[in-house]
């Protein structure tokens, strides 16, 4: 029976360009940027990687679907790329490419990268009906704020949840992500705002306001990954292993049947509690030192809360305002700034937030860094709540 990948893969090396507006720089610098980190940190030559897992969702960094562009600016000279996509967890998808080649044993080093220019795609986040980049694609019910909205709505009616209440609990997600991410040097965003400025914001979609909205971001993010034997050979000693990789997609059941109520997203809880189980974890609200969630929007990270099995069902709003996920709390969440404010290049951010992890496991984090951090969870999601794909990766410390 198969048992997963737990502790079978090493990572060797990550690296990460610096998220923003990069009007200066185009797909191939972003992708260097972030492979050059990677393979200063990893401590081996590039010839040495071999196989490529290359993601991207909108960017043209793989054109015609192929990853031969990647191959030429990296100069990836003979090596075998693929090029991954599957919506917001497209990051993830590389990862889990090439990890699952190491865990085979089909290669010995591995690469995952994941590169995004959205800013020069025009995509601007609130596409019209039956117009722009992603609607009839991605979001074929309406805007993504619209689509994401809804969570809030069901999960009012579910839990009968005052909207001031849940407000402000909205309002704190926000406040906290733009508190880390002052602290986050290739952040987005590194800009402090008051709860009541978030809270008197223009409204996008209902309860959602400005600040509930992550914005578009060019980045990438790369990560190299071996067996821990052959990363101990090559002198590391201190070894982050992973030890989870799950993927949800949904086939329909919530938009087609009247089974769901609209207040979870359960592609999220389908892949947590199959990583949990990869993982060995029982109980993640006291086994888990950090994460990083898929915040499009501060609805997503609360519901996210609840979906993880971290706060209990219709507690997410209590935990966020006693601060449980805060820098200082039990369980710090989105300690970069999450999307919200590190940014969100899409085929880059499950790597980025696998990268946070990895840092933060290392002690590397700098002005940012939480103590004891020995288990880090990201969570991607992708699509809208009521059809999309969900992916959760667990790494941390190996022990053995």
């Amino acid at each position: 029976m198969a048992t997963g990948i737990r502790d079978k893969v090493a990572i060797l090396g990550m690296g990460c360009s610096r998220f923003g507006e990069r009007w200066d720089s185009g797909s191939e610098h972003l992708a260097a940027e972030a492979f050059s980190e990677a393979l200063d940190d990893a401590g081996i030559e590039k010839n040495q990687i071999e196989a490529v897992w290359s993601g991207s969702a909108l960017d043209n960094i793989n054109v015609g679907n192929s990853a031969i562009p990647l191959a030429m600016a990296l100069r990836l000279e003979g090596i075998p790329i693929s090029r991954m996509e599957n919506m917001c967890a497209t990051g993830t998808e590389t990862l889990r490419g090439a990890a699952y080649a190491v865990a085979s044993g089909a290669v010995d080093i591995a690469m995952a990268i994941g590169v995004e220019k959205l800013k020069d795609t025009g995509y601007g986040g609130l596409p019209a009906p039956t117009k722009g980049t992603l609607n009839d694609l991605w979001f074929p019910y309406g805007s993504a704020p619209a689509g994401f909205a809804q969570l809030a709505a069901g999960y009012r009616a579910k839990y009968g949840t005052s909207r001031e209440d849940l407000k402000r609990a909205l309002a704190h997600v926000s406040w906290k992500s733009h508190q880390n991410g002052v602290k986050s040097p290739k952040a987005h965003i590194r800009k402090a705002i008051d709860k009541d400025t978030i809270l008197n914001a223009p409204i996008i979609a209902e309860p959602l306001g400005l600040f509930d909205c992550c914005g578009v971001s060019d980045g990438a993010a790369c990560a190299i990954v071996t067996t821990p034997e052959i990363a101990r050979s090559l002198g590391k000693t201190d070894i982050v292993t992973i030890k989870a990789m799950q993927l949800s997609l949904s086939a329909g059941r919530e938009s087609a049947t009247a089974d769901w109520d609209g207040s979870y997203v359960r592609n999220t809880r389908i892949a947590s509690q199959k990583a949990y189980a990869e993982a060995g974890i029982r109980n993640p609200r006291e086994e888990l030192s950090l994460m990083e969630v898929h915040d499009c929007f501060s609805i997503t990270e609360l519901v996210t809360m609840e979906d993880l099995g971290v706060s209990k069902d219709g507690q997410a709003v209590n935990d966020i305002l006693d601060g449980f996920y805060d820098a200082d709390g039990s369980v710090p969440c989105q300690i970069d700034g999450g999307l919200k404010c590190f940014g969100h290049p899409i085929a880059a951010s499950g790597l980025r937030m696998t990268y946070e992890n990895y840092l933060q496991i290392l002690g590397r984090a700098g002005e940012r860094q939480i103590k004891d951090a020995r288990i880090g969870l990201s969570h991607n999601l992708g699509g809208v709540p009521y059809n999309g794909v969900a992916a959760v990766s667990i790494i941390g410390r190996y022990e053995q």
